[in-house]
């Protein structure tokens, strides 16, 4: 991507972002969901009973390692065969294909409905499509606290995560970005079966995440109550287990004034996890209002990247 310039990647930024808005992800085939589906076989045959903690700690390396720098390499070395204007409208392609903001706002909005119609089970369903937690048992408080962190959380890894590494990589880094989240959601977790094979995709993830989640925790803060959110974020991030959804979530708490956090059921185990931000209890009005602090976000992201862009024009 050496061809394009800084304002062309701020472009494509904005015309990706034009068409996660009018067309939301696709509804076919999307190339995720193909990702999965190899990700998941592959982990099948690698990482099987028996295996060593050293040995499935290798084999996870490797694993995501081909199923992340491969694909990251042929990006890279296929978008150099084409002429600066094909680089720019594939490059658009590619971010909107690994973007999901609408797709965020979707799922958000159909829990919403579902408590506003006092509909529980559906909305059970619906927001489980969102969390890894266990939502059989959640009342309205529950539901709606699940739904807006991950809205938060989501706000981060499924937006302004992948902006951040195309605008610091180019396409490439917004597909290497997104493939290793990816593999994080699937194996990051500290059970018997991926505490070894997963820990490569957790490190890496953390690592990918650690500059775009503060920059998403401080565009929360921006976009909503500021003093509040950034007291929330220096206080009660640094006990939250995920050195980067601490960030991120205290500081979307504290912007809308929310209490998020708490015990909540993974696996069968009930995790105790701190309290994050200050007021009152999520109710299903606050639905709305956390998916409009995530698009003033990135109304501030947007605004930020192009004034860049007409520095780096000008200077």
């Amino acid at each position: 991507m050496s061809e394009l310039s800084f304002p062309a990647l701020v472009l494509m930024v904005i015309g990706a972002c034009v068409l996660d808005r009018l067309m939301g992800e696709l509804r076919h085939f999307h190339p995720l969901v193909g990702f999965g589906q190899l990700s998941a076989q592959l982990e099948k045959r690698f990482n099987s009973n028996g295996l060593g903690a050293n040995q499935a700690q290798r084999r996870g390396l490797a694993s995501w390692a081909l199923l992340v720098l491969l694909p990251t390499l042929i990006v890279t070395i296929l978008l150099t065969q084409f002429s600066p204007v094909w680089q720019l409208l594939i490059g658009t392609g590619i971010l909107y294909t690994v973007i999901g903001g609408r797709s965020l706002q979707e799922h958000a909005a159909r829990v919403s409905e579902d408590l506003q119609s006092g509909n529980l089970a559906d909305a059970r369903v619906h927001v489980s499509w969102l969390v890894s937690r266990d939502t059989r048992q959640l009342d309205e408080t529950g539901i709606s606290k699940a739904c807006i962190e991950s809205v938060l959380e989501n706000g981060n890894d499924a937006l302004f995560a992948p902006i951040f590494w195309f605008c610091i990589l180019g396409p490439a880094g917004a597909v290497l970005y997104r493939l290793a989240n990816t593999l994080d959601a699937m194996w990051g977790y500290r059970t018997t079966r991926y505490l070894n094979f997963g820990r490569a995709a957790a490190r890496l993830d953390d690592a990918l995440n650690y500059l775009p989640a503060r920059l998403t925790a401080l565009s929360y803060a921006l976009a909503g109550q500021t003093v509040q959110a950034w007291q929330c974020w220096q206080t009660q991030a640094p006990e939250w287990d995920s050195p980067n959804a601490g960030p991120v979530m205290a500081a979307g708490a504290g912007a809308l004034n929310l209490r998020l956090g708490g015990a909540a059921d993974y696996h069968g185990t009930t995790e105790a996890r701190p309290d994050l931000g200050s007021g009152n209890l999520p109710c299903a009005d606050d639905i709305a209002r956390a998916q409009t602090l995530v698009r003033h976000a990135l109304r501030l992201w947007l605004a930020g990247l192009v004034l860049c862009a007409m520095l780096v024009l000008i200077f």
